[in-house]
């Protein structure tokens, strides 16, 4: 169904999909099988909301809406991916941004990480387990164990 169809039947608006489907709020556009990507349709470098709408380039994963016939078309999965981000927006009171932002949070293991340090330093993290402090202190120490030019203690 065409933007419009799909924006009445989710309550919102097609200019409200289109930012979602630039925020990467949408399932990813698949080309048809066997027709190469549209001039212009590479991986655009990752880049967040405020880029997005300066430099008109794709958010983290590079992707963009499609443009083959002009327009793209939702189906049953993009609409049941618009109607839980809504549900999760309106239950924890975010906006589409922060929402997008959290999923870069859980698929990026370095933001995930520098997240995580300041919720510590600010105290709204605990610190790390001991228990998974003991594993990491572990895992360092066979790694050096096993480095080039040493044999295993064993």
């Amino acid at each position: 169904m065409r933007i419009t169809e799909a924006a009445q039947r989710l309550g919102t608006s097609p200019r409200m999909l289109r930012y979602r489907d630039l925020l990467g709020l949408l399932p990813p556009v698949r080309e048809p099988a066997g027709r190469p990507p549209a001039p212009g349709r590479e991986p655009a470098p990752a880049a967040g909301p405020a880029s997005v709408r300066r430099r008109g380039i794709a958010p983290a994963g590079g992707r963009r809406p499609s443009r083959g016939s002009g327009h793209r078309r939702f189906g049953e999965n993009d609409l049941a991916a618009v109607e839980l981000a809504l549900g999760i927006e309106q239950r924890y009171d975010i906006g589409p941004a922060e929402l997008a932002f959290g999923l870069r949070v859980l698929a990026e293991p370095a933001v995930r990480a520098e997240v995580a340090e300041l919720g510590r330093r600010i105290g709204r993290v605990g610190p790390l387990p001991a228990r998974a402090l003991e594993f990491e202190k572990e895992r360092a120490l066979r790694l050096l164990n096993l480095a080039p030019g040493r044999r295993p203690d064993r």
